[in-house]
């Protein structure tokens, strides 16, 4: 390699196109074999340098996001749920409801998809560069209860109050006392008209009162999450039940 391609592949770093500096050797081969004019020269590398970028922001949001695990939309056995539709699902894919600042409440018993759904909305939004975080609500009223005093807490939060789409997968499992109401009341309020919230929950909002206890602030937080709302109830049986393995190496016989 020549002196002048590696001033040249300096000269990109400095500019922070790092890929396009690894990659310009093989640019000039090819610019010299397929005789591209300058024009197309210059198009391929910056091609090349956007595409990448593109590629290494969606891996940081995907890190950001902190998914439990990765399912797409495609992955979804439509046919074993009969609550939501094909069509709906392409709908959502288009994420309209996200760039409208809509919020999904996806209601249901455990096992049915919710999450699934969830994620796999999650996962095309970062395709579609929005920056995404995914908590379960106890993870969630932990980092709400810590952030006084832990760094990554703080840094989590965030994070979250960052982000386009807020996922909080099994809202209202479990009972809150009044200082987690409040926490969760003013997270909620802090992401209220600038992003998009998607929650999953086998009770339906007319029950999160029993669990939050206080009806002020239940008012207040339905208030906001429901200003702007998709309820999808699904109600078909456990995909996991159905599904389960056997230790004897059977599968389910729930008929």
């Amino acid at each position: 390699m020549n002196s002048t391609v590696q001033t040249m592949q300096n000269y990109f770093r400095h500019l922070r196109m790092a890929e396009t500096a690894n990659e310009l050797p093989e640019f000039l081969r090819k610019a010299e074999k397929f005789s591209w004019t300058y024009q197309e020269f210059l198009e391929e590398l910056l091609t090349y340098e956007l595409k990448r970028r593109e590629a290494k922001n969606a891996e940081r949001r995907l890190k950001w996001a902190k998914f439990p695990y990765q399912k797409t939309l495609d992955e979804f056995q439509i046919d074993e749920q009969k609550s939501i539709s094909s069509r709906q699902i392409k709908q959502l894919k288009e994420l309209n409801w996200l760039e409208q600042q809509y919020n999904l409440i996806l209601l249901g018993p455990p096992g049915v998809g919710k999450t699934h759904i969830a994620i796999g909305l999650g996962l095309e939004a970062i395709q579609k560069g929005f920056q995404v975080t995914f908590s379960t609500m106890g993870e969630l009223i932990h980092l709400l209860k810590t952030q006084e005093y832990l760094t990554k807490s703080q840094t989590q939060l965030k994070r979250i109050n960052e982000s386009d789409l807020v996922i909080i997968d099994d809202l209202m499992y479990m009972a809150m006392d009044q200082r987690e109401a409040n926490l969760f009341f003013h997270l909620i309020n802090n992401l209220y008209e600038r992003s998009s919230i998607i929650l999953t929950s086998n009770k339906g909002p007319e029950q999160w009162g029993e669990l939050i206890g206080d009806q002020g602030i239940t008012t207040a937080i339905l208030d906001r999450l429901l200003h702007r709302v998709e309820v999808i109830q699904l109600n078909e049986d456990s995909y996991r039940i159905k599904y389960r393995s056997s230790i004897f190496g059977e599968k389910s016989v729930q008929s």
